[in-house]
């Protein structure tokens, strides 16, 4: 099966956190530490309200209902202050998601992140896990425009790789993520992620496809 769609495939597009990486269990900690920094309790719901915005998104909806003392762009320095140790020396890759970088790169493939983090974030961790040589293109959420579920961070990943949308194939850990892959008009899989867990049977109902793990795909495509 997933040969066959990988041949009908021009580009391959991963969201960062959670798809290609390991890391979605820091920003918890870190948006408890922050907000106790400014002397408040997170507010409960907070982490599901940002979920899926862009880094510069998620800094205005900060600013504007919890934090208007601190500015749009202190929040985004903050925040990439308090990760950058996480994503540049502890962070690791999903299970088997370099073997199958891998092959998509020998098949020729197009590669892009389309994130809703930092460049810089994103960078780090790429590097220190030599991963970032895979990628063809890399779009980052920390400037201004629609974040996820908005499709504009895949169809600008798209438009820097060379392809079209309906030929794109995109890996995501979230429900908003998903959606947006949806509504770029590509071909979505849903990849589990322990901290989104809960969220596991709705990602399998709108998503085209759903995987455990990369271990399935690179078992068949390998073995075929």
């Amino acid at each position: 099966m997933w040969k066959e769609i990988l041949d009908n495939t021009q580009a391959v597009l991963f969201d960062l956190d959670g798809t290609v990486i390991d890391s979605m269990w820091i920003w918890k900690n870190i948006d408890i530490e922050y907000f106790k920094r400014c002397r408040i309790d997170m507010p409960s719901n907070y982490q599901k309200e940002i979920e899926g915005l862009s880094f510069y998104d998620t800094a205005v909806y900060t600013h504007d209902n919890y934090l208007p003392h601190i500015s749009i762009q202190k929040l985004m320095d903050d925040w990439n202050e308090m990760a950058y140790h996480h994503y540049s020396n502890i962070v690791k890759p999903k299970e088997y998601v370099r073997e199958f970088l891998e092959y998509l790169k020998k098949r020729g493939t197009k590669l892009g992140i389309a994130t809703s983090n930092s460049r810089m974030l994103c960078t780090a961790t790429l590097k220190n896990n030599n991963l970032l040589d895979y990628f063809d293109s890399i779009i980052t959420g920390e400037v201004e425009g629609a974040g996820k579920p908005f499709p504009d961070v895949y169809l600008n990943s798209a438009s820097a790789v060379g392809a079209a949308p309906e030929k794109c194939l995109v890996f995501e850990d979230v429900v908003n993520g998903i959606i947006a892959g949806n509504n770029a008009g590509m071909t979505t899989v849903a990849i589990h992620d322990d901290y989104s867990v809960y969220q596991w049977d709705e990602k399998c109902r709108i998503a085209d496809y759903n995987i455990m793990s990369y271990k399935e795909i690179v078992d068949e495509v390998y073995n075929a």
